[in-house]
């Protein structure tokens, strides 16, 4: 069965004192397994988002440590910030990250619950997806009052806490009460505004969240309220659904800030967000200088930030997606305040613990060393992957050339198209300069099994006719990735950037061989491989596509050299 993941964001009431804050957080890494992605201080809030990841059970464990360590080192008699807040651990909500579902997130958030209300003594609301009624769903309805309201709060029969006293106690007194949740991925993201008034901050924050502002008679803020006919307050709603959102002072920053809480980036995505932030500011006579994110945020969100900028500014899709990335930063403004480095941020960046020694993560010269040396990995299979990529990479160029060229300006969408065409052709090329080597890995693995018994060589006659098929099939896949790429190199030949044409030319070059020099490897395999059926339809195929390689790669080239 896959691995569970979730992920714990707890925010701990404190924000300035960085040893306090340290101790709190490092303990999480005490659970085996638990990985402390980032940890996120605010000054003006003090107030610190801390971000972790594990197993569901590794990460309770951890959660109920972090809680247990704020309870103790956090007194909230004392605590002041700008943000709203009830808790020396504020809010614990669970993330479902992968191979679980909500309602099994739901019951871990419970039994971390209990566990804290019971032996922390600690008041726990549930809240969101672990709601256990209706109106605590909401999280605004459970930390209402803050801390300051909780000695009423917690004897009020309605809001009698799901675990933990339901009194004001010297304890409760010192560590407040916690709120733990399920809930989806949350982006807690701020915009930065050219005034220093709250106001005028808040104004626009009605505009755009959800639950906007309420109803007054003529529209003007001096207007009287409206009510419907049962008494309730009206509201005119904002301009986005799953938006959150309120102005503030920041002393630390000297700026206004819009603080939002985007609980559904596929309803409200963030770009989307902050683009009508920035027109409502400008008609309320203020601009946006730039904006923050709170911890780490999935790579969605500025991948699908970077791309909506770059259609705006009709510039091509196909580049690299550290590129994209970089756009979105520079768009949204998010290195004003601080530096904003991506591989501390992203969220899957910080999970990704494979590419630690991945062959394309090499620079150039550590590449060709590894391939010189006395190891015979990688090899012409894995170089035949790099070269067909070189040769797309090429084509790519030839089509974001194309698509920004002076007085094409009307062709970038259609260049924009051949771009990521070719930029996917050149990623998977990538992906297979590292899985190549991996195949011939596992060949050698296969024959390190032990052969003592029969049952032992039997196992190990089947695991290294496995590894074969797959050592035979993975060159194969290079084979046809890269005679598909061609087609790129042969549209940009023909009817791309003229200057460039001689760049499409050498991408159908290193295409065509990347297609021979992977079949030599698909061949010296096959003399390996048992299932001759397998093995004669693999070699006609490959034959065929190494002479359609050879016959694409003659008309590129009579195109190019007609044009030189």
């Amino acid at each position: 069965m896959s691995r569970q993941l979730i992920e714990c964001v707890p925010n701990i009431s404190e924000g300035r004192d960085q040893e306090k804050i340290n101790t709190i957080a490092n303990i999480v890494e005490t659970v085996d397994g638990v990985k402390l992605l980032n940890i996120d201080p605010g000054k003006a809030t003090n107030r610190t988002v801390i971000t972790f990841v594990g197993e569901p059970q590794q990460v309770i464990d951890a959660a109920y440590l972090l809680i247990q360590k704020a309870q103790e080192l956090i007194d909230m008699s004392k605590h002041s910030g700008e943000h709203p807040r009830m808790g020396a651990t504020d809010v614990c909500p669970l993330v479902p990250i992968a191979n679980i579902s909500m309602k099994e997130t739901a019951e871990w958030a419970h039994k971390l619950g209990a566990r804290v209300g019971s032996d922390l003594g600690i008041p726990v609301y549930h809240y969101e997806a672990a709601a256990k009624e209706e109106k605590r769903k909401n999280l605004a309805n459970c930390r209402s009052g803050e801390y300051e309201g909780l000695s009423k709060k917690l004897v009020d029969p309605s809001w009698k806490p799901d675990f933990g006293p339901a009194e004001f106690n010297e304890s409760i007194a010192k560590s407040g009460a916690t709120a733990i949740s399920a809930r989806d991925f949350l982006v807690a993201y701020n915009i930065n505004l050219n005034t220093t008034s709250t106001r005028r901050a808040n104004a626009v924050a009605f505009d755009i969240r959800e639950a906007g502002r309420l109803k007054r008679e003529g529209g003007k803020i001096t207007g009287k309220l409206l009510k419907d006919e049962n008494g309730q307050q009206l509201r005119q709603p904002g301009l986005f659904k799953a938006v959150k959102g309120i102005g503030w002072f920041i002393e630390e920053y000297g700026v206004a800030q819009i603080s939002y809480n985007l609980t559904d980036i596929n309803i409200s995505p963030l770009h989307e967000v902050f683009d009508k932030t920035c027109e409502r500011a400008i008609a309320r006579g203020m601009r946006v200088t730039g904006s923050e994110l709170v911890g780490l945020v999935p790579k969605k969100v500025l991948i699908d930030a970077g791309k909506h900028f770059l259609i705006k500014q009709e510039r091509s899709l196909g580049i690299a997606e550290s590129e994209i990335i970089k756009i979105a930063i520079k768009t949204l403004g998010l290195d004003e305040l601080a530096p904003f480095n991506p591989e501390e941020r992203i969220i899957e960046y910080m999970l990704d613990n494979d590419n630690n020694n991945r062959l394309i993560d090499m620079d150039l010269v550590a590449f060709a060393n590894e391939t010189s040396s006395e190891s015979p990995a990688p090899g012409g299979g894995s170089i035949s992957a790099y070269c067909g990529a070189m040769g797309a990479a090429l084509g790519t160029m030839v089509a974001n050339l194309s698509a920004h060229k002076r007085g094409w300006d009307d062709r970038w969408e259609e260049f924009s198209q051949w771009a990521k065409k070719g930029l996917a052709y050149q990623n998977e090329l990538l992906r297979l300069v590292d899985e190549d080597t991996n195949a011939f890995n596992k060949i050698m693995e296969a024959f390190r099994l032990p052969k003592d018994s029969e049952t032992d060589k039997a196992k190990r006659a089947e695991a290294i006719q496995a590894a074969t098929k797959f050592a035979i099939e993975t060159p194969f896949k290079v084979m046809e990735t890269a005679y598909n790429s061609m087609e790129v190199m042969q549209a940009m030949a023909d009817f791309g950037n003229p200057n460039s044409v001689t760049d499409a030319g050498v991408g159908a070059l290193c295409a065509r061989t990347a297609v021979i020099g992977a079949f030599l490897n698909v061949k010296i395999n096959c003399g390996d491989c048992e299932d001759k059926a397998f093995v004669t339809d693999i070699m006609e195929r490959g034959q065929e596509l190494v002479d359609k390689a050879c016959d694409l790669e003659a008309k590129i080239l009579d195109i190019t050299n007609s044009k030189i």
